[in-house]
């Protein structure tokens, strides 16, 4: 095995801070990978996420779901709200569950749902449309389980199949109120500094909730996206060096942050 203080040292993100915007529950594998590649993870949620506040309202309709033809989990968060507000959550045999990605369908193997469909090469809203198992809904229950906000695409494009859609808000997101360590952290992180970023909202809540110095900071720095879509929108808040990777799963993230971190370096 090699030596912890070999792979900091000489890893592909050595002397890198790199500013993970993911919620602090879900940001964990992100953050021990980024440390195995040499890089200094620095923890800036661009949303806080709160599990809803009708407990009850939230088990019965996760009860109800388990009639569904199709189950949908946005999110790994997504999953651990619903299995907490429900620990026991099953589905019916011929109820075909699917996730955004891979971190989603992870997540709901680890709570014993297994034979989940996930798109492979695209893992977003447009690569979980893409599924076979969602080509035709017309007049099928379909239950989406997440929060509130974000992108209405995919519940939009469910409706527009004729899909029978409901809706279980399990939790819910706020913006961050960052605290004055967090900010310290930020300032006094050593350069070359890079940003992933895999939401809208978070971009927007990060570029918003940092003060105008420290926003400058993260300007100047490489920013990895996770789609066209946010890079667009990072270009729009003056964020100029942005580089879009293949879609949001930690590892593509890290590959492309290694790849502008090289050439950062050239």
């Amino acid at each position: 095995m090699p030596n912890a203080c070999l792979i900091e040292s000489n890893g592909p993100l050595a002397g890198a801070s790199v500013v993970v915007t993911r919620p602090a529950a879900t940001a964990g594998m992100l953050r021990r990978r980024i440390r195995a590649l040499g890089g200094v993870p620095i923890g800036l949620p661009g949303c806080v996420l709160r599990a809803a506040p009708d407990r009850a309202a939230i088990r019965a309709a996760l009860v109800a779901a388990r009639a569904a033809d199709v189950a949908i989990f946005v999110s790994p968060a997504a999953v651990k709200f619903a299995f907490a507000a429900h620990p026991k959550l099953r589905f019916a045999r011929a109820t075909r569950v699917c996730a955004v990605g891979a971190g989603t369908a992870r997540a709901l193997s680890r709570h014993g749902i297994g034979d989940v469909a996930w798109p492979r090469e695209r893992q977003d809203s447009e690569g979980l449309l893409a599924l076979p198992a969602l080509k035709t809904l017309r007049g099928r229950r379909v239950v989406l389980i997440g929060a509130p906000g974000g992108r209405e695409l995919l519940a939009q494009s469910l409706r527009q199949r004729r899909a029978r859609l409901v809706r279980i808000d399990v939790y819910r997101r706020q913006a961050p109120r960052y605290s004055a360590r967090q900010l310290a952290v930020l300032e006094q992180a050593p350069s070359p500094l890079l940003v992933l970023v895999s939401s809208a909202e978070a971009l927007v809540n990060l570029c918003a909730g940092v003060p105008l110095a420290l926003f400058a900071r993260l300007a100047a720095g490489e920013v990895v996206v996770s789609s066209e879509r946010l890079a667009q929108l990072a270009r729009t808040h003056l964020l100029a060096n942005v580089h879009v990777a293949a879609s949001p799963a930690p590892l593509e993230l890290l590959k492309t942050a290694r790849d502008a971190l090289a050439r950062h370096r050239l």
